[in-house]
């Protein structure tokens, strides 16, 4: 486990030289991030950007105010994101939930028991583990590594873990490593991601062009 550990921090260490601070979430509130989570689900950043800028226009990022908007306006508002008749629906439900805990106040649920936070965010239909932990992390501050496909590769290319692994498994081997710093996990998923668009592609990763090469477990046979 130390070797993981080590290699984990090392991968943290070394992006963050080679790529300078993230500045992760962009947003200008904890709610514009939870709803940015949503919409970003199965989306690039680029169009959810646009969904959000739409939606700030109408004055409607707010809880309250994102309750208020008639369905139909909803959908027309976030259409850029894709998907947007489903995502409508789950920004409704992430409403209700935050109705009912909240009374759609996101700073409200900060003194939260954060695990006990996550179970409950986790029982809305359409909020998986990876968006649960994003507005966790990103929106409220609480520590939780998020786990997106770049981290499990990431992982699997240095020999951490299997390339068939539970998320969960992924983020415990990843927070182990890097404890309960808010600041660091939250770097650290940020960094992962922009070294998966610049490095580790999913196919004809250019291994040998990344800083992080020499933590590889044979830096001298660099995947084709």
């Amino acid at each position: 486990m130390s070797h993981t550990g080590e290699t984990i921090r090392g991968l943290h260490r070394v992006f963050a030289e080679a790529l300078g601070p993230s500045r992760w979430w962009p947003a200008e509130t904890p709610f514009e991030v939870a709803v940015g989570a949503i919409l970003t689900q199965n989306a690039s950043w680029k169009n959810v950007a646009r969904a959000i800028e739409a939606l700030k226009s109408a004055g409607a990022m707010t809880g309250p105010a994102l309750a208020d908007l008639p369905q139909q306006r909803l959908e027309e508002l976030i259409r850029p994101a894709g998907y947007f008749r489903l995502k409508t629906v789950r920004l409704r439900h992430f409403l209700d939930f935050l109705s009912r805990e909240a009374d759609l106040d996101m700073e409200a649920l900060r003194g939260r028991d954060p695990y006990f936070l996550r179970e409950s965010l986790l029982e809305v239909r359409g909020i998986g583990r990876e968006t649960a932990d994003s507005i966790l992390c990103y929106a409220l501050g609480m520590p939780f590594l998020v786990v997106d496909a770049y981290t499990v590769r990431m992982f699997a290319r240095h020999g951490l873990i299997p390339e068939v692994t539970d998320y969960e498994e992924v983020r415990e081997i990843g927070q182990s490593a890097l404890g309960d710093d808010v600041a660091a996990l939250n770097e650290f998923h940020a960094l992962i991601v922009r070294a998966g668009v610049t490095w580790c592609a999913k196919s004809h990763p250019r291994c040998a062009q990344c800083p992080a090469r020499n933590l590889l477990p044979d830096p001298e046979r660099l995947p084709a």
